[in-house]
């Protein structure tokens, strides 16, 4: 039947985020990584994810991307674009979700949009606009001391509209608990008041059926991976898909298994202390990477010599707060990251050629780093680990089984999540 959804994702495990919950209800999808030059050649696709870098970069370059890959999911036939960011709306005053959106309502013609980021099942909700981790607003969640984009302000009216010039509405509780007829006459009335983009409270499941039962027509929605677990039903009903078993079917995966980790969340940080209470661990340090090669050597040379007894190995970035705040005072912001960064993806890209099958990457910017020093393009999305992240596959050269990679978002995953991975790949 073709592509029914083309996604635009502002980072690499965000995508899988969606791609992932996307298989779980039964549409067939792959990931791309940035926008493809020549046309989607998969006959056995339903949906398309791009996924992009563009979340901390400057405004008007997400733009730039996010609009070259949406004229690039048009051509692919693409029936609606989803807008995906992260459940913890990681953005600053400047953007980049606010003149994003702006762009793809200017190049759709369309009047307005939806803001859905909650994710009920991974505790993020919403209501009467304010975002919730858990029980925490966001702003008490730890999202406040994220490195790029602290989240400091929980009320997503309010955040967004520093972000845009349209008008930002609400489309609260009360109105969601009377149905999607009632929601879809409340979008109407605050479309014919002119508001583009309207925050959506959600509390469960019920409600993000309730929205995407209002909102499938839209050329443009926005949001979490949550709504993305809702939206192919809709699409079924309107006869746009067909039933589909075992979406997120891959190859058996072989090689040793390793870790990398440069997220500094709080669940992140609680599964590197899991690992390392049964497992081997190497801590990169941004001070003794920018001295030299010797410390990114000394980190090499760690995995190789743990793998060949048999792994799984970790090699992480992950810090508290206060060490982080530390090395960026001493190197500032940005260095500090891409240090990181590059290190991260000359172990993956060496360590992978020497035989590393099965891998599990940690935090979105840690993502895109090690996908692009790999050179991956094109992702199979297969079987969910824990909510929002998947096992994918992308073939490797000569007769080695395909490369089995997990794109973790920082905020995502239990305690056990780098240990049970690995127990649950085919």
């Amino acid at each position: 039947m073709g592509v029914v959804l083309g996604a635009i994702a502002d980072d690499f495990t965000g995508a899988t985020d969606l791609a992932n919950n996307l298989v779980r209800s039964g549409m067939r999808c792959v990931q791309v990584i940035g926008v493809p030059e020549a046309p989607l050649t998969l006959e056995d696709v339903d949906a398309v994810v791009v996924a992009l870098k563009s979340r901390s970069c400057p405004a008007s370059q997400a733009v730039s991307e996010s609009l070259a890959a949406l004229d690039w999911l048009q051509a692919q036939g693409a029936r609606q674009c989803f807008f995906k960011y992260c459940s913890t709306f990681d953005s600053t005053d400047a953007g980049n979700i606010g003149p994003v959106s702006d762009a793809l309502l200017d190049r759709l013609g369309a009047e307005q949009t939806v803001m859905v980021p909650a994710f009920p099942i991974n505790g993020r909700t919403v209501y009467q606009g304010h975002l919730f981790v858990g029980d925490r607003l966001l702003n008490d969640s730890g999202m406040q001391h994220h490195p790029l984009n602290p989240m400091r302000d929980a009320d997503l009216v309010r955040v967004l509209s520093r972000q845009s010039s349209r008008k930002v509405g609400l489309a609260p509780r009360q109105v969601l608990a009377q149905g999607p007829e009632a929601t879809r006459r409340h979008l109407d009335a605050l479309s014919a008041e002119e508001v583009c983009h309207v925050i959506c409270d959600t509390l469960d499941e019920r409600d993000l059926e309730v929205i995407a039962e209002a909102v499938v027509d839209m050329p443009l929605v926005t949001g979490g991976s949550g709504l993305g677990q809702v939206l192919p039903e809709q699409y079924r009903r309107r006869g746009w898909l067909a039933e589909v078993t075992e979406a997120g079917r891959l190859s058996p995966s072989g090689g040793s298994a390793l870790v990398l980790s440069g997220s500094c969340s709080r669940a992140t940080l609680g599964q590197v202390d899991h690992f390392l209470a049964h497992h081997s661990g190497f801590a990169l340090d941004p001070l003794s990477l920018d001295e030299g090669p010797s410390h990114l050597q000394a980190a090499l040379d760690f995995a190789r010599e743990r793998l060949a007894d048999g792994g799984p190995v970790l090699v992480y970035a992950s810090a508290d707060p206060d060490r982080v705040k530390a090395a960026q005072a001493v190197l500032g912001t940005e260095r500090a990251g891409q240090l990181v960064e590059a290190a991260l993806g000359n172990l993956a890209r060496q360590l992978v050629v020497e035989g590393v099958g099965r891998l599990v990457v940690a935090g979105g910017e840690t993502s895109g780093a090690v996908v692009s020093a790999l050179g991956i393009r094109t992702l199979r999305i297969g079987e969910q680990i824990d909510p929002g992240v998947p096992w994918t596959q992308v073939p490797l050269e000569g007769d080695r089984a395909p490369l089995s990679l997990a794109l973790k978002s920082g905020n995502f995953g239990g305690p056990d999540f780098f240990t049970r991975a690995f127990e649950v790949l085919p």
